[in-house]
């Protein structure tokens, strides 16, 4: 047996590759797919069947573009209830095999109505199949169950009540020794609390999740507290994997452009600057207009503010951040990407160019400015659960993926301190606040609430 699991940093997405006697199968395909083929051919199989758990929200799924590549015929499955523009639905029970392995599977809903779990046995010791794994997609996964917030308020607690008959009555049964092989890891937007741990089996997550020791009332009144951020890039990948996005063939190359051709760009063209430097590089000089979104926090944040009907200029830190960039981006649908200013900011700048900065502060800073009771608006970029965990006394606090539509909330007149919690988003709100025209965003705080609680800093708590 051959198992390979292919982690995507930033989206936290897990996908795998599993074979037997030359026969793999692909689960959940990310859409940059060269890694399934070099595996198969590194172990000698060929990709037979891809599965996939569930219509992804969070990123665009690979399947099409995996078949494509190999020029071979890969049938491609999903769960039922959606009018699929590709593939071939498929029902509970429904088998398959490679080589001594079979994947059956399961229709476990609730994070969605159509996700699929799949279970992997092997065969080869006879008749008696050995249950080895499940592949659970967004159902279950280390430490937290899946999300039911997609339709709406009024679905919730249908779909969570779902979901729990799903992991009690589908997937737990199949026995404490089966591992679990979720689609995410922590850091998912898909999960509030997923843990850090990378692998499990049921029989752990039965004992040990605090989401499986609730009863069904208590489990479906937790899910429908829950709040859940919901990027409006949600809505695209839904489409784009529903319809089955066109295969790319390749990857983007986005050619190095220099200062000159960069602005060419920028003006004729209304590109987007997406700057995905460190917070301190872009405080100390960046391209008026720019977005500043570090380098890993591309495919969380950039779903949120770049457009889709724009062309993509970067600015990067290396030459050698190009690849990471422009597989991040593909990954959420972006394909636009016109090209990298070449030699990197300082190139901008020796070219004579006008640039913007930023000041960059400190906690020990800003706590001396508030007990001086200096005129300044503390603007708190966190998410709803980590603002609960405690802000700074006054703050102002407006989500970062929020703020765009939130500009008429955030005053002109009065100096704007950003902190979130350890300071990369921070950058990206000043940066969004610079490019609606603010010219009060004093700094970004380096460390942000992180350093304010190892500081014993005063904070309240709602």
């Amino acid at each position: 047996m051959i198992f390979e699991r292919i982690k995507s940093d930033g989206l936290a997405h897990n996908s795998y590759l599993i074979g037997s006697d030359g026969e793999a199968a692909v689960i959940d395909p990310r859409r940059d797919c060269d890694v399934y083929i070099e595996l198969a051919e590194r172990e000698e199989q060929r990709i037979k069947y891809v599965f996939e758990t569930h219509r992804n929200e969070d990123y665009v799924i690979g399947s099409k573009e995996l078949s494509n590549l190999t020029g071979a015929e890969i049938k491609i499955f999903h769960g039922p209830g959606l009018n699929w523009g590709y593939g071939s639905t498929l029902r509970g029970g429904e088998a398959f095999r490679i080589g001594s392995l079979e994947i059956t599977a399961l229709h476990t809903p609730g994070h969605t109505d159509e996700s699929m779990s799949y279970t992997l046995a092997d065969l080869s010791s006879g008749e008696d199949a050995t249950m080895v794994m499940v592949f659970a997609g967004d159902a279950l996964f280390v430490g937290d169950v899946g999300r039911t917030d997609f339709y709406g308020p009024d679905e919730a607690e249908r779909l969570a009540g779902a979901l729990y008959d799903s992991i009690f009555e589908k997937i737990l049964p199949l026995g404490d020794g089966v591992i679990l092989c979720p689609a995410h890891g922590a850091g998912s937007v898909c999960g509030g609390s997923i843990s850090e741990r990378d692998y499990s089996t049921i029989g752990i997550e039965r004992a040990s999740n605090p989401m499986l020791q609730l009863n069904r009332q208590e489990f479906i009144r937790h899910k429908t507290a829950e709040k859940h951020e919901r990027p409006p890039y949600f809505r695209v990948m839904e489409r784009y994997n529903l319809e089955g996005p066109l295969p790319m063939g390749q990857l983007p190359a986005p050619p190095p452009l220099t200062p000159d051709e960069f602005k060419d760009s920028m003006e004729r063209e209304e590109a987007i600057i997406l700057d995905a430097r460190t917070p301190p590089s872009f405080g100390g000089a960046h391209i008026r207009g720019s977005y500043s979104i570090w380098l890993k926090g591309l495919p969380v944040y950039a779903g949120w503010v770049i457009p889709y009907d724009k062309p993509i200029l970067l600015v990067l830190e290396l030459h050698d951040h190009l690849d990471v960039a422009v597989r991040y981006l593909v990954r959420l649908g972006y394909e636009n990407i016109r090209g990298y200013l070449r030699g990197g900011i300082e190139a901008w700048y020796d070219a004579g160019n006008a640039v913007e900065y930023m000041g960059i502060s400190t906690v020990h800073e800003l706590k001396r400015r508030i007990d001086r009771g200096d005129d300044l608006l503390v603007l708190d970029v966190r998410a709803e659960n980590e603002w609960r965990d405690g802000y700074i006394k006054g703050a102002m606090h407006i989500y970062v993926g929020q703020l765009e539509s939130r500009l008429s909330e955030v005053p002109r007149d009065q100096p704007i301190t950003i902190v979130c919690n350890v300071g990369h988003r921070a950058s990206l709100a000043a940066s969004i606040l610079l490019r609606a025209g603010y010219t009060n965003v004093c700094c970004d705080v380096l460390g942000s609430m992180k350093a304010w609680h190892v500081r014993s800093f005063p904070i309240e708590r709602e």
